[in-house]
């Protein structure tokens, strides 16, 4: 019996004969799958759930109240700046621990500098040119708090030391440095139009200024980071500090610009924070570091570098904000306010950790 070839027509025929092609594992997830298997999603769905629950326990519902939502948002664009700088530097593999020094030492600069303009001193309604005072405040912010980075830079790049180590030490010396500049009294006697037509002013009596600038700038480094050199490079260095200077990157330069622009930030909080009170706040902010952390962290930047989320900030800021105004609206301690952040940044550390684990597993 002579066997039939491979390539006949009846062997073809059975080779080639198949069922409905399932294509599923082929199709693209929709928007809102994907969307919900993100940090930033669930971080968003948690504030929301948080208003919700604060506005059914406090006091005639003053939570919604259109004053409060203001309030929060002002108080969110100085903490939202100082994560985003913070979220840069963890990108890089390098933390900071002075940004609340950085940001109160740059607003007792700032409005010594404004007090120049007064033909009075001290005196809030003798300035000669308020614009000019105004804008010079807002100048000499910026400059002390990117000079405040430099320091920062030159330490942790140029001399290798660790940048824990480095910023904590810089904390105190700018912490120093701003009361002995103010003799431990708060600078006040701002110009009134610095309240009145920045701080507490919104555009169409609903988003507060500040809270724009904030997200302008939010949407321009979300564009860095995602679609150009310097945000590859900035994660690059994260993932692999020695891999990234094999590849020929100037490492000590990035860095260095980094602290430069996260100090500019704390500056222009800084400046925020002057337009919100009218003076400096010199006992306000010791604990914007952990505010900062908990709201990069929870976001799903990761703490080892290497992945930076700019969303993930933006709604991890909101939390932070959020809890603290509930709580203090709810009448709870300041004590509490602080365990509960503090419980929240644990939450964030073991969900940075878990991360990190299943990113390492890939790889």
């Amino acid at each position: 019996m002579s066997e039939q070839p491979s390539n006949s027509p009846g062997v073809a025929s059975t080779l080639t004969t198949e069922g409905p092609t399932d294509d599923r594992a082929l199709r693209p997830a929709p928007v809102l799958s994907k969307w919900l298997k993100t940090r930033a999603a669930w971080i968003l769905l948690l504030d929301a759930a948080l208003i919700g629950l604060f506005t059914a326990i406090s006091p005639d519902n003053v939570f919604w109240s259109a004053a409060n939502a203001q309030s929060l948002l002002i108080g969110m664009s100085q903490g939202l700046l100082l994560a985003l700088g913070l979220s840069l530097l963890l990108g890089a593999g390098i933390f900071d621990l002075s940004i609340g020094a950085n940001l109160v030492l740059s607003s007792v600069v700032g409005a010594m500098v404004a007090h120049n303009f007064q033909s009075i001193a001290g005196d809030p309604t003798s300035y000669n040119n308020a614009g000019l005072a105004i804008a010079a405040a807002l100048l000499a912010c910026i400059v002390t708090g990117a000079l405040f980075g430099l320091v920062n830079g030159l330490i942790v790049a140029i001399f290798d030391v660790n940048s824990l180590i480095a910023t904590l030490a810089t904390l105190g010396i700018g912490t120093g440095i701003a009361y002995l500049l103010t003799g431990g009294s708060d600078v006040a006697g701002m110009p009134v139009d610095l309240q009145a037509k920045i701080g507490l002013n919104a555009i169409a009596h609903i988003v507060p200024l500040p809270a724009l600038a904030a997200l302008l700038i939010l949407i321009v480094l979300w564009a860095v980071v995602r679609y150009s050199r310097y945000g590859l490079r900035i994660q690059s260095i994260g993932s692999s500090r020695p891999a990234a200077e094999r590849a020929g990157l100037r490492v000590r330069l990035l860095l260095v610009s980094l602290t430069v622009l996260a100090g500019a930030l704390a500056g222009l909080a800084g400046f925020i924070d002057l337009s919100r009170f009218g003076s400096s706040a010199l006992a306000g902010h010791g604990n914007d570091a952990l505010a900062a952390v908990t709201a990069v962290v929870i976001g799903g930047t990761l703490l080892e570098g290497g992945f930076i989320s700019i969303i993930g900030t933006l709604w991890g800021a909101g939390l932070a904000v959020i809890l603290q105004a509930g709580l203090v609206i709810s009448g709870v301690s300041s004590y509490w306010q602080l365990i509960v952040v503090g419980v929240v940044l644990l939450v964030a550390v073991v969900l940075d950790r878990v991360t990190y684990k299943r990113r390492s597993s890939r790889h």
